[in-house]
């Protein structure tokens, strides 16, 4: 049914929930999985006057490779087909949501997991959710976790 998974991760503990549930789910598919991880650089072009822009960029991206490549070790040992990126926005306006539901289009995805942190009423207006964009925008079928 689904041979094509993404997972989006983001080093929490519900995304980590989410990435077994996908691991668990290829193989009993023989599905092959795509991680993805995504780094917002957009808030360095709000302000690019700002001292060490560079080094945040560079911090940023590195945070995400480390989260990947801690994900990427769990997919490993599972003996499932995968591979991982952190992907980028750099567009102002861009949301966290979109950049999956651009990323499963391109991958050709067939299954979006993504970890929720189950927030409601005033923590959910404030904080927003980037599952429940996800969920919005996907024109995929979304798998949500929750934590």
């Amino acid at each position: 049914m689904y041979n094509r998974i993404l997972v989006a991760v983001d080093g929490s503990e519900t995304s980590k929930l989410a990435l077994k549930e996908a691991i668990k789910l290829a193989k009993d598919q023989h599905a092959s999985l795509r991680l993805i991880y995504i780094v917002d650089l957009t808030l360095i072009y709000t302000d690019l006057g700002a001292p060490f822009a560079v080094e945040y960029q560079k911090a940023l991206q590195a945070a995400g490779e480390k989260v990947i490549t801690a994900c990427s070790a769990l997919a490993s040992d599972s003996g499932i087909e995968f591979d991982a990126a952190a992907v980028p926005i750099d567009t102002i306006g861009q949301h966290i949501y979109d950049a999956i539901e651009c990323e499963a289009k391109r991958w050709h995805a067939d299954l979006i997991v993504i970890g929720t942190h189950g927030r409601q009423g005033v923590r959910r207006f404030l904080l927003g959710s980037v599952a429940e964009g996800v969920a919005r925008v996907a024109s995929k079928p979304v798998l949500l976790i929750r934590g």
